[in-house]
């Protein structure tokens, strides 16, 4: 796992082979940070929420790209230790790490965020459920966004807070911004 840019811009992370987590790839990363620079302004620190964190590539590229916070919930033990090692390695004090289920964090969460990512298994029974429930809870800032990681059967432009649909090989994102700048 590779560091893209920022003040951590070429740090290795050997991931372990034991690891049921698929790391979003490199390509797919670099190419969606590209489309996030179009939409929010890393020089003004936003703050950012890591959804189904995995291996942490996610947290940890919004943290080298100077996020102000970033709150990463990852359930598995393993996973949230390897990305607590990662964060201990690079000192890095604005990074809040959650070992949770992700569905109990959503419902009981009272912080919004000017940046969600989820990155859930693509296989997930109610990963169709996610944009609605980060609605719901009003977890996006004025001009937030909610980027969700998925598999090339889902389809969200339907979703009223749908903004645009990537796709990098067989990895897809889906864009939503909230109800009040859907339209802009």
């Amino acid at each position: 796992m590779r560091v893209i840019t920022g003040i951590y811009k070429g740090r290795y992370f050997d991931v372990p082979r034991s690891f049921k987590a698929r790391p979003t790839t490199d390509f797919a990363k670099e190419n969606l940070f590209n489309v996030l620079n179009g939409y929010l302004d890393f020089d003004e620190e936003p703050e950012a929420l890591d959804l189904f964190a995995g291996t942490g590539s996610i947290t940890i590229e919004l943290l080298s790209r100077g996020c102000g916070k970033v709150v990463s919930v990852e359930r598995d033990a393993q996973h949230f230790r390897f990305i607590s090692q990662i964060v201990d390695t690079l000192k890095a004090p604005n990074c809040y790490l959650l070992r949770t289920d992700v569905f109990r964090y959503l419902d009981r969460c009272n912080e919004q965020f000017d940046f969600i990512f989820a990155d859930p298994p693509y296989a997930l029974k109610n990963l169709e459920d996610l944009p609605d429930l980060v609605f719901r809870h009003n977890l996006l800032k004025p001009d937030g966004l909610f980027v969700l990681e998925h598999g090339k059967t889902n389809d969200f432009s339907a979703h009223p807070s749908f903004k645009e649909h990537r796709a990098y090989g067989s990895v897809n994102f889906s864009f939503f911004k909230a109800k009040e700048t859907a339209n802009e």
